[in-house]
């Protein structure tokens, strides 16, 4: 299965993690109730939906689940406290639907518990293909083996048996970092009280999926630093990293302000070693709901393969010939509908086809090379071209074009909050232009396999930063490149990517800033305007059913664009888009220049780039996605291919995913409230036991 296109597990309200207790009161109240006082009860055994499903001598495998007080507090505390209440309106309001939320966890654990336990005689095969037998006696054994620990504990080992080691080892893990997070938090409040450090403002945009964390990554050695046993300016155990400006003290004292809010919220109970963060009972209480959290999303996983299970080859076929043909209908009865599909283009929103009779749409990235501020000031300030009647300033703007200078826009992910970059070693893969100075990349950790971040896609990562850093000085500066320098940066990249010479480029030369930009009619000649064209050769023809598909060429070419575009583009709002701004054959609203040079690129076909400029600077233009060759209509997408669903990233692959989850969610979903439905007789809440909770907010 997919993880990334795989159907969400079953959602509860109650958060599984642990939070910053500001804004929550509940003290004057809490110091006097019987915490353990049981509000709720749960046994979905006694219910008649329970027989007919696993049949009557099954009963005994669930026992009646008891949720208390505490429980509530702390999830009322985990969701935020009185925020939560400003959200329902009410105390009252809240707290029912933190009962009603707990008890709808406890149903569907009780569920999962008989379902894999019942299911194909307690088979169940995981998503590795490791094979497990689950047996009630097996369950008793598990929990027995804890001996007399207490009812969490117990609890603890009882979903653990359903749960593989690793599992185990992610939730615990992802448990740690919560906490350590969570300190992070308070320590940076007191190091911005003592010190009142500022991050720089304004970090450059990152690319999506930066620092994203792996599910699968678990670090044995991580701990919870909680200040204690560790020197000034040494690494506490594991990949923990401290906050800037962290020393001992700082963090003995977060961790302090973080055990006064747990004891002023009632969730340290007397005569706790506070000492051992990982001994309290509110640590091993986080830990159950991480272990519940994990058990119920089993539950959702297994009711999500069997939906998918029933979807076969020929329905996506079918429904790819049956969606494209109603696209091109729609599209061709009305071309904006076309438009706006493109604009929610995504990896689970196609855009299968463009109408016979007006084809030329598709998808550019836009790097735009800015005037400085006195350039445009200047520009403004010019005297109209002679004879022009429209205003335009095409000499003077030509004269300034030659002078603009981009730079590496990269600087602040050296000094923001987050530092991103990092030094290889001499012998490392990257790209420096010729220049041995060049020495900082970014991200190292998302391109380092098996590490705790995801590895990051579209994204080549090994163009050097272009200029200088001095790291114990903070301090960076870039180096200023000319239009021909930058046109020389992208082809030596590309170059350099795919190991030989890719680009075929041709450019207009000195002569381009003092021609006539006019036609003999005294229009404007957009032509004209071209400074460079390019292309790029691959072995093959480009096949855009493989742009996202990782090391394939198209990728190759889209990620070093995308990368480049990071580096040098100033026009932001495209730098995260699925594959640039969508070019239609009509009016845009694009200024003339963009607009022709655009429409021009994806007239060319997927792979060629253009360069021209605006009043704002110069624009390369790279088209990513179209529907036309050299002029000539072109369907990337003729029809789905089994084949190729199994290929990460590959049209087939996102449309069978995209298929897949939708039908698999929607069919699990509609389970999971039937299930709920089902088994809506199989608890009592006692409102009258809670109700001086709510009295207190």
């Amino acid at each position: 299965m997919n993880k990334k296109q795989k159907a969400a597990a079953i959602a509860l309200s109650a958060v599984m993690a642990c939070g910053i207790f500001a804004g929550c009161d509940l003290v004057t109240t809490n110091t006097r109730l019987d915490l353990n006082q049981v509000v709720a009860t749960v046994n979905i055994a006694d219910s008649e939906s329970f027989a007919k499903e696993f049949g009557e001598d099954k009963k005994s495998i669930v026992t009646t689940a008891e949720i208390t007080k505490l429980e509530m507090i702390l999830s009322y505390m985990s969701n935020g406290g009185d925020s939560l209440v400003n959200s329902y309106g009410s105390a009252k309001a809240a707290f029912d639907a933190i009962a009603n939320s707990l008890v709808q966890r406890q149903i569907y654990l009780q569920y999962a518990k008989a379902y894999f336990l019942v299911k194909d005689g307690g088979k169940w095969t995981d998503e590795d293909g490791t094979e497990y037998t689950y047996t009630q006696a097996g369950y008793e054994a598990a929990v027995a083996a804890v001996g007399d620990a207490s009812a969490t504990e117990r609890d603890l080992a009882g979903l653990g048996y359903f749960l593989t080691d690793q599992n185990k080892a992610v939730a615990e893990y992802n448990l740690r970092v919560s906490f350590n997070n969570n300190l992070d938090e308070y320590e940076k409040e007191i190091i911005k009280e003592e010190e009142d450090i500022e991050y720089e403002s304004g970090v450059r945009t990152t690319p999506t999926g930066v620092n994203t964390a792996n599910s699968d990554f678990v670090d044995p050695a991580y701990r919870i630093y909680t200040g204690t046993g560790i020197a000034d300016n040494a690494s506490p155990k594991g990949s923990y990293e401290p906050v800037d400006g962290s020393t001992t003290s700082y963090r003995k004292r977060a961790y302090d302000r973080f055990i006064t809010a747990l004891r002023g919220n009632s969730l340290i109970e007397k005569g706790e070693n506070t000492s051992d963060v990982e001994s309290l009972n509110y640590f091993k209480m986080q830990k159950l709901n991480s272990y519940a959290g994990l058990l119920i999303q089993k539950l959702g996983d297994a009711f999500t393969k069997e939906a998918e299970e029933k979807i076969a080859d020929q329905y996506c076929a079918d429904y790819f010939t049956e969606a494209k043909a109603n696209q091109l209908k729609d599209f061709t009865a009305d071309i904006s509908k076309l438009e706006s599909a493109m604009d929610s283009i995504s990896d689970t929103s196609f855009v299968l086809t463009a109408p016979e009779t007006n084809f030329e749409f598709g998808f550019v990235v836009n790097i735009l090379l800015p005037f400085s501020t006195a350039q445009s000031d200047a520009l403004k300030a010019a005297d109209q071209d002679f004879g022009d009647t429209k205003g335009n300033k095409f000499s003077t703007r030509a004269a300034l074009l030659k002078n603009v200078l981009a730079t590496d826009q990269r600087g602040s992910w050296f000094t923001g909050e987050t530092d991103y970059s990092y030094k290889p070693e001499s012998s490392a893969a990257k790209y420096t232009g010729g220049d041995d100075k060049r020495e900082w990349l970014f991200f190292e950790d998302n391109f380092a396999k098996d590490t705790k971040y995801d590895v990051l896609k579209n994204y080549y990562g090994q163009y050097t930063y272009n200029g200088t850093y001095d790291a114990d000085k903070r301090a960076y500066k870039p180096t200023r490149i000319n239009i021909d320098g930058f046109l020389g940066e992208m082809k030596g990249y590309l170059d350099y990517a795919f190991g030989s010479e890719v680009v075929s480029e041709t450019k207009t030369g000195e002569s381009y800033y003092t021609q006539d930009w006019y036609k003999e009619n005294g229009e404007v000649d957009y032509e004209k305007f071209i400074y460079a064209k390019g292309s790029l050769n691959f072995a093959g023809e480009y096949d855009a059913n493989r742009i996202f598909v990782a090391d394939s060429n198209e990728n190759k070419a889209y990620s070093v664009i995308r990368e480049l575009s990071f580096a040098y583009n100033t026009d932001t709002a495209g730098l995260n888009s699925y594959l640039g701004y969508a070019v239609t054959a009509n009016k845009t609203d694009f200024v003339s220049e963009f607009e022709y040079a655009a429409q021009y690129a994806v007239k060319q076909g997927a792979g060629n780039y253009v360069v021209v400029p605006s009043d704002y600077g110069w624009h390369i233009i790279y088209c990513t996605f179209s529907f036309s060759k050299n002029g000539v209509r072109y369907d990337p997408f003729t029809q789905y291919d089994p084949a190729q669903k199994d290929t990460e990233g590959s049209f087939s692959n996102l449309f069978f995913e995209s298929i897949k989850a939708n039908t698999a969610s929607t069919d699990a979903s509609n389970r999971q409230t039937k299930l709920l439905a089902d088994y809506n007789d199989s608890y009592d809440i006692f409102e009258n036991r809670y109700k001086n909770l709510t009295s207190s907010n």
